[in-house]
């Protein structure tokens, strides 16, 4: 395994889990992070972003999204050219162009990088996706910290637009369990909701989630209705039914334009 100069800026939950990976696997880790957290031992934690930076061969952005473009200008000019950025950021497709083309101007190679799970409990190894001229580099050496990587074919922002997609079903199923469950608490049978729904998801599988979705444009009419009043009760429970109210316009626009092609029923 070669010996790696690495960046890391933003030494959060993730940030920090990761940079104990990379010391596990002999990377030589250098973090900036202005904030009062933590340093993860091994890591050289200096005081300046420029300082952080010098002889890198990998910079490592994980930082919330807002702060993305930031944490790449406080050091832009002082990364080695040929060195590759990787923005692990959750961030919008031109957001993700407008660093590959900041980092395009310093002769740097650019990762969009989408971590595709949490990071607790897997720290270095969590599977992401990643896209950009960075790219092939990316996957070829984070397979040597046994990172999981999947190469999106395309510029920078298409790994973070299949994240953006899957997160329409990942934050909103936790959404929707959370009205639920203010829902079940205020009618006294959150033990019982919260049971039935962690059954339901933990037994499912294809079969199960094909039939949700193809039987939606068979029954469109009655689970309207059905979805009608479960509105009508989270009203009567004093519960804002947001998710539930986008559920009822859901079906009513099924009704007028059926569901979208499933891959399975090709």
């Amino acid at each position: 395994m070669s010996v790696h100069n690495v960046t890391i800026f933003g030494l959060g939950e993730a940030g920090a889990l990761i940079a104990q990976g990379l010391v596990a696997a002999k990377a030589q880790v250098t973090a900036f992070d202005p904030a009062d957290v933590v340093t993860p031992a091994g890591v050289v934690r200096v005081s300046s972003p420029l300082e952080a930076v010098i002889d890198s061969d990998i910079v490592i952005a994980i930082t919330a999204g807002d702060d993305a473009i930031v944490a790449m200008n406080q050091a832009l000019e002082g990364i080695p050219a040929g060195a590759l950025y990787a923005d692990f950021s959750t961030n919008s497709v031109a957001i993700k162009k407008q660093l590959a083309a900041c980092a395009a101007s310093q002769q740097l190679h650019f990762a969009d990088v989408a971590l595709m799970s949490i990071v607790p409990g897997k720290g270095i190894h969590t599977p992401v996706m990643v896209a950009g001229t960075g790219a092939q580099s990316f996957a070829r050496i984070f397979s040597e910290f046994a990172m999981p990587v999947e190469v999106v074919a395309g510029e920078a922002g298409e790994a973070s637009q299949r994240k953006l997609l899957r997160s329409v079903m990942m934050k909103g199923l936790a959404a929707v369990i959370i009205e639920a469950m203010r829902a079940a608490e205020v009618a006294g049978c959150s033990e019982w909701l919260w049971c039935n729904i962690t059954t339901e998801l933990t037994s499912a599988d294809e079969t199960l989630i094909t039939r949700l979705v193809t039987g939606t444009a068979n029954h469109a009419k009655r689970r309207l209705h059905e979805m009608q009043c479960t509105e009508a009760l989270l009203q009567t429970l004093a519960v804002d039914s947001v998710m539930t109210h986008s559920t009822v316009e859901s079906l009513q626009q099924v009704l007028a334009q059926g569901i979208p092609i499933i891959p399975s029923e090709k």
